[in-house]
C-alpha cells in the first residue's frame, strides 16, 4: 500500500497539469504605445490567451464583457482566458480604446478544431482491468487494475534473468482515455520480511525501467518493457486476456 500510494500521488500530481494539446498564446499590453501586441491574433478552441501589463496604465475588457482583467491599473499584471467556442472576439483598453475597435483595441479569432481521431485499437478503459498473459509463455503474467483519476496499475508476476526466484515488477501512471496505449514507470521493491516480521519502513524501492501496454482489441494486445537493471534487458511480448473482472464488459 504504501508503494501504490506513492506512485498514484505521483501520477495524480502529473494529470493536474495542462491539457497536452491546449497552447497559450501572450499578448503585451501596452508598453512604449498603447496598443496590444499582437493587435490581432488565431488560435483554436481550448487555447489560453494571456495578457501581460507591458506598462502603462491599462486593463483587458471583452467587448461583450465576457472576461476582463479588472480595473485598469499599473501595476504588473498577466491575465489568462480560456477561449472554449469558435468565433472573433474583440476586445479594448478602457482608457485608450472603445469597443468599436478605435484606440487601445484588438482581436481574437477563435477556430473551430475537432478533436483528434482516436488511434487504432481498443482505448484503455476499466474493462481493461484484469489478467493478461503470453499464451506462449505459460507461468508468468500481468494483472492490470484501472482505477478512478485516468490511472492504471500493472503488476508483472515474473522471474529473475539467472533464475534465483520470483521478481514482481510494479507499475503505475496515467493514461489518455482516447488511446490503446501507455507507458507506465516501474518498480522493485525489496528489503522487507514474510509476516509476522513484515516491516513496510524496511521496503527498498528501486527504479526498474517501464512497461508499455498496446492494446489491439478486447482481449489482445502487445507489452514491451525497457529496463535499468541488467539482465533485464527491453523485449516485446504478445499479451492475451486471461480473465476479466465480474462486472466490467468490453465493448
Amino acid at each position: 500500500m504504501r508503494t501504490f500510494s506513492r506512485l498514484i500521488g505521483g501520477s495524480l500530481l502529473a494529470l493536474l497539469g495542462a491539457s497536452a494539446f491546449a497552447a497559450d498564446h501572450r499578448v503585451t499590453v501596452g508598453g512604449s504605445a498603447n496598443v496590444f501586441t499582437p493587435k490581432t491574433l488565431t488560435i483554436n478552441t481550448g487555447d489560453t490567451v494571456t495578457f501581460v501589463n507591458g506598462g502603462g496604465f491599462h486593463d483587458v475588457t471583452a467587448n461583450d464583457n465576457s472576461f476582463s482583467s479588472g480595473g485598469p491599473t499599473t501595476d504588473a499584471f498577466s491575465f489568462t482566458h480560456q477561449f472554449s467556442t469558435a468565433g472573433t472576439f474583440g476586445y479594448y483598453c478602457t482608457v485608450h480604446g472603445s469597443p468599436s475597435g478605435a484606440g487601445m483595441a484588438g482581436s481574437i479569432t477563435v477556430n473551430d478544431v475537432a478533436p483528434p481521431p482516436p488511434p487504432p485499437g481498443k482505448p484503455i478503459s476499466a474493462a481493461t482491468s484484469g489478467s493478461w498473459y503470453d499464451p506462449q509463455q505459460s507461468g508468468h503474467g500481468f494483472l492490470l487494475q484501472v482505477v478512478p483519476g485516468n490511472v492504471i496499475l500493472a503488476y508483472w508476476f515474473v522471474f529473475t534473468p539467472n533464475g534465483s526466484g520470483q521478481a514482481w515488477v510494479l507499475a503505475a501512471g496515467s493514461y489518455d482515455p482516447t488511446s490503446n496505449t501507455v507507458t507506465v514507470e516501474a518498480f522493485q521493491d525489496t528489503g522487507a520480511k514474510f509476516p509476522p516480521n513484515f516491516n513496510a519502513t524496511d521496503i527498498t524501492q528501486t527504479d526498474w525501467g517501464s512497461l508499455t501496454f498496446t492494446f489491439t482489441d478486447c482481449t489482445n494486445g502487445t507489452m514491451s518493457w525497457n529496463s535499468k537493471l541488467p539482465g533485464y534487458g527491453t523485449g516485446t511480448i504478445p499479451i492475451t486476456k486471461l480473465a476479466n473482472v465480474a462486472g466490467l464488459t468490453c465493448n
